[in-house]
C-alpha cells in the first residue's frame, strides 16, 4: 500500500527544503493507492484516534462472494499510510459508523456463510480484537446511544425492518420488526444493496435524545423515515417516500425537536438544515420542500454533520456533485441561513463516505476516488480550522 499527494502537496514539497509540521498535520489531502489493479476498495466510517492519527473502516470486492469484504485501514496523524487488513473473507457487509466504546471501536458486519451479524470491535491501529455473535441477518445501518448501540437490519425470512437495542457484549436488550410488505417487489432494491448491484439505499437507524427511535428504511412497500418506542407493533409516526424513488436520504435531530434532512425525489435532491418532522403521524417527505440542489448527482448521497466553526453551532453537509467532486454546504443551525460551501477534488472522480470534526479544530473528510478512472480507491482531505473558519463566515 502506498499513498499519493496530490498536486499542490507535492508541489510544495518539491520546491521546499523546509517542513512544518503542523501545517503539514492541519491540511493535506492523500489517496491510498496500491499494486493490486484489480482489487477494489471503499470506505465507510472514519474516526480520529488518541494518537492523532485515523481509524477507516472500509469494504473490498471479494472474489468468492457475492458480499462485500471488510478493509481496515490506520493512517498517521499526516494521513501517512500506517498499516491495513484484509479481515478473513468470513465475515462480509460491513456496516459503519465506526463507534466509540470501553477504549475501542465497534461495527456490524455478517457472516459469510449462515449470514449471522456479528459485532466486531478493533483497537486504535486496526487490530480486531473480538466477535461477538449478535443473531438475525442482513445489518442495514448503525448507531450510538449512549453505552449501547442501535441496528438496523433486515430479516429476508419474514421480510421485515427490524431495529435492535445492542449492548457492547453483542446481547440484544431490545428490539421490532415491521414489515416491509409482500412480494419480490419491494424486496429487489433491497438485495440489490446489498450485492451492491443497484443503488445504494440511504438506510439509516437513531434516537431522538431522550425520546423516540427512528429508522430509515422499508416499512409497507415504502422506504420511509418512521418513528417507534420499541414497544408498539406499528410505528408511531411514519414520513413516507416514494417507494425507492423518493424520500429521505439523510437525518440528524437537533434541539428543539426539530431535524437537518437531506432528502431525494426522483433524481432531485433538497437540502432542509431546519425542518419539523410529524413524529407521531402520517406524512410524505415530498410535503417537506428544501433548498434544491440541481449540483448534486441524482438521488445524492448525504453526510450531515453538526459542528462548531468559529464560535458558530453548524450544519454541515457533504455529498458529491455532478462535477466528480465533493461538495461541503454549511448552514447555521440556529437560522438555518446558508453561510457557505468548499468543494474538494480535482482531476479524478470523488465521492463522499464520512466527515469527522479533529481534535485541532479541523475536519477530515474520507472519500472514495477513481485512479486513473477505474481504480476504486481511498482518500482522506484533511482540512484545516483557519480553512473552515474562511469558507463557513457567512455572507
Amino acid at each position: 500500500m502506498r499513498y499519493l499527494f496530490i498536486l499542490g502537496l507535492a508541489f510544495f514539497f518539491s520546491c521546499s527544503n523546509e517542513s512544518d509540521p503542523a501545517a503539514d498535520k492541519a491540511s493535506f489531502t492523500r489517496i491510498f493507492d496500491n499494486n493490486k489493479f484489480n482489487a477494489t476498495y471503499y470506505p465507510i466510517d472514519i474516526k480520529q484516534t488518541p494518537d492523532g492519527g485515523y481509524l477507516i473502516l472500509g469494504g473490498r470486492r471479494l472474489d468468492n462472494s457475492n458480499f462485500s469484504g471488510i478493509y481496515l485501514l490506520k493512517a498517521d496523524e499526516f494521513g501517512g499510510f500506517v498499516a491495513e487488513a484484509e479481515v478473513d473473507d468470513e465475515l462480509v457487509a460491513p456496516v459503519g459508523p465506526l463507534m466509540s466504546a470501553n477504549d475501542g471501536y465497534y461495527f456490524f458486519c455478517m457472516t459469510n456463510v449462515g449470514l449471522q451479524t456479528q459485532l466486531i470491535r478493533v483497537d486504535a491501529d486496526g487490530t480486531i480484537d473480538g466477535q461477538l455473535a449478535v443473531g438475525g441477518n442482513y445489518p442495514a445501518a448503525a448507531a450510538q446511544d449512549g453505552s449501547s448501540f442501535l441496528l438496523l437490519s433486515y430479516n429476508n425470512q419474514d421480510k421485515e425492518s427490524v431495529v435492535s437495542v445492542v449492548s457492547t457484549s453483542g446481547a440484544v436488550t431490545s428490539s421490532k420488526a415491521f414489515s416491509i410488505g409482500a412480494g419480490d417487489a419491494v424486496e429487489e432494491p433491497i438485495i440489490n444493496h446489498y450485492l451492491r448491484t443497484g443503488r445504494q439505499l440511504p438506510f439509516l437507524v437513531g434516537r431522538i435524545p431522550g425520546g423516540a427511535y427512528y429508522f430509515n428504511g422499508f416499512y409497507n412497500y415504502t422506504l420511509s423515515l418512521a418513528f417507534t418506542n420499541l414497544a408498539a407493533d406499528e410505528p408511531q409516526g411514519i414520513v413516507q417516500g416514494q417507494q425507492d424513488d423518493g424520500g429521505i436520504s439523510q437525518a440528524v435531530p437537533l434541539d428543539g425537536g426539530k431535524f437537518a434532512l437531506a432528502r431525494f425525489n426522483f433524481g432531485d435532491n433538497y437540502f432542509l438544515p431546519s425542518a419539523t418532522i410529524n413524529s407521531s403521524g402520517l406524512s410524505s417527505s415530498t410535503d417537506l420542500g428544501g433548498n434544491s440542489l440541481p449540483e448534486l448527482t441524482p438521488n445524492a448521497k448525504v453526510k450531515i454533520l453538526r459542528t462548531t466553526i468559529n464560535a458558530r453551532k453548524v450544519v454541515l453537509y457533504a455529498s458529491d456533485t455532478r462535477s466528480k467532486q465533493i461538495a461541503l454546504v454549511g448552514y447555521d443551525e440556529t437560522t438555518g441561513e446558508l453561510i457557505g460551501s468548499k468543494y474538494l477534488g480535482f482531476s479524478n472522480p470523488f465521492e463522499i463516505a464520512a466527515l469527522t470534526p479533529t481534535a485541532d479544530g479541523g475536519l477530515i473528510v474520507c472519500g472514495t476516488t477513481y485512479v486513473a478512472g477505474r481504480f476504486t480507491r481511498i482518500c482522506l482531505f484533511k482540512l484545516s480550522q483557519e480553512e473552515l473558519t474562511e469558507a463557513f463566515k457567512g455572507f
